[in-house]
C-alpha cells in the first residue's frame, strides 16, 4: 500500500468528529501544562523558506519549498501522517499550474480534531510597489509567517502530544491572482474544500494564520471571522489579553477580508477564522494591511520575534488549555 492510500485510509477511518455550530464552542481552562514556543525557531523555519527564493507555482524556490516543508512534517508527524493533495489550474499565460496542498494529521486515532491553515505559496508580483512590480516578491510575512509558525507548533506536537487531534493544513495558490479577478486567488482552498481528500472531514474548527509575523502587526477581530466563529475569536483575544499581548491582539472588530477561511467557511460546514495583521483605517496607509504588503519589502527584516512568540503562546494556550 503507497503512502498516500496508506494516510487517505487512516483519515476515513479515524476522522469523524461531529460538526458544531458556533455556540457549541465553549472553552474554559483546563489545568493543563502548556508547553514552550520558540520564536527563534519560528523564525528560523521562515528564513528558510525565504532563502529558497519566492514560492510561485511552477518555480525552483516552490519545489523546494514543497520538498522542505513535506519532509519537516514528516519528521514531526510521521511519514505516514502527512499527504500533498496535488491539483492543477491554468495561468494567465495559459500554462498549466502545478500546486499542491499539503497536510499532516497529529494524533490521527483522535476523533474530536480541530484544522490549522497557512498559505505556503508567494505572490508572483509586486502590485503594490513602485518598481518591479512584475517581479516576484519574497514574502517572509505574507505566506512564511504563517507556515513559520504553524512548524513551530508541528515540532511542539512532535514531542508534547496535544490532548485532541491536529490537522496541519497549507494551502498552495492563495497569492496567484491579479487584482480585481478573486477566481484566481484562494486557488488551494477552493480545490481542498471542493475535493476533501476525506469526506465527511468536520473539525471543531479551523485557524488560519495569515501575515502573523511582522514586527509591531495588528490583529483586530476580522470581520467575517466574527461571522463563522465569534465565541473562538473572543477566546483566543481574551487569551492574548491575558499575557499581556493585547497590543497586537486588539479588542476591536476589523474589516471582512477575502481569504482562505471565507473559501473553507462557505464551501463546508467548518468554521473557520483568521489572524490576520490589517487595518481599520487610513492608518496603514491607503489600503487596510501593512506597507510591506505585496511589495519587496516583505523580506525577512520586517518579521519580529515578539509577533511570533504573541501568536505562538495564544495559540498554544488555547489548545493544551482551553479546548
Amino acid at each position: 500500500m503507497n503512502r498516500v492510500s496508506y494516510v487517505l485510509i487512516l483519515f476515513v477511518l479515524l476522522i469523524s468528529c461531529t460538526q458544531e455550530d458556533d455556540s457549541g464552542l465553549q472553552f474554559s481552562s483546563k489545568g493543563r501544562t502548556v508547553p514552550a514556543f520558540s520564536a527563534d525557531s519560528a523564525y528560523s523555519f521562515i528564513q528558510k523558506q525565504v532563502d529558497f527564493g519566492p514560492r510561485v507555482p511552477n518555480t525552483y524556490g516552490h519545489t523546494e519549498t514543497r520538498k522542505y516543508l513535506e519532509n519537516k512534517l514528516r519528521s514531526y508527524a510521521g511519514s505516514n501522517s502527512v499527504f500533498s493533495q496535488e491539483f492543477t489550474s491554468i495561468g494567465y499565460s495559459g500554462g498549466r499550474l502545478n500546486m499542491a496542498n499539503i497536510i499532516a494529521a497529529f494524533n490521527p486515532t483522535e476523533a474530536d480534531r480541530i484544522m490549522l491553515c497557512a498559505h505556503w505559496d508567494t505572490r508572483p508580483r509586486a502590485d503594490e510597489d513602485t518598481a518591479r512590480t512584475a517581479d516576484y516578491i519574497p514574502g517572509a510575512d505574507d505566506g512564511g509567517s504563517g507556515v513559520g509558525v504553524l512548524l513551530e507548533l508541528a515540532r511542539i506536537f512532535a514531542d508534547n502530544p496535544p490532548p485532541l487531534g491536529v490537522d496541519i493544513v497549507l494551502f498552495d495558490g492563495e497569492d496567484y491572482g491579479t487584482q480585481g479577478d478573486l477566481d484566481n486567488y484562494f486557488l488551494g482552498s477552493r480545490f481542498w474544500s471542493k475535493n476533501p481528500p476525506v469526506p465527511g472531514y468536520s473539525p471543531r474548527f479551523g485557524i488560519l494564520l495569515d501575515m502573523v509575523g511582522a514586527e509591531n502587526a495588528q490583529f483586530p477581530k476580522e470581520s467575517y471571522s466574527m461571522t463563522y466563529a465569534p465565541n473562538l475569536v473572543d477566546e483566543l483575544w481574551e487569551i492574548a489579553a491575558g499575557k499581556g499581548y493585547q497590543d497586537y491582539f486588539l479588542n476591536e472588530r476589523g474589516v471582512a477580508i477575502q481569504d482562505d477561511h471565507k473559501i473553507v467557511s462557505e464551501n463546508t460546514d467548518i468554521p473557520v477564522i483568521d489572524i490576520i495583521h490589517h487595518y481599520n483605517s487610513s492608518e496603514g496607509g491607503s489600503s487596510v494591511f501593512p506597507k510591506h504588503w505585496h511589495t519587496h519589502q516583505d523580506d525577512m527584516p520586517i518579521i519580529g520575534k515578539e509577533t511570533l512568540q504573541a501568536v505562538g503562546d495564544v495559540m498554544l494556550e488555547l489548545i493544551y488549555n482551553r479546548i
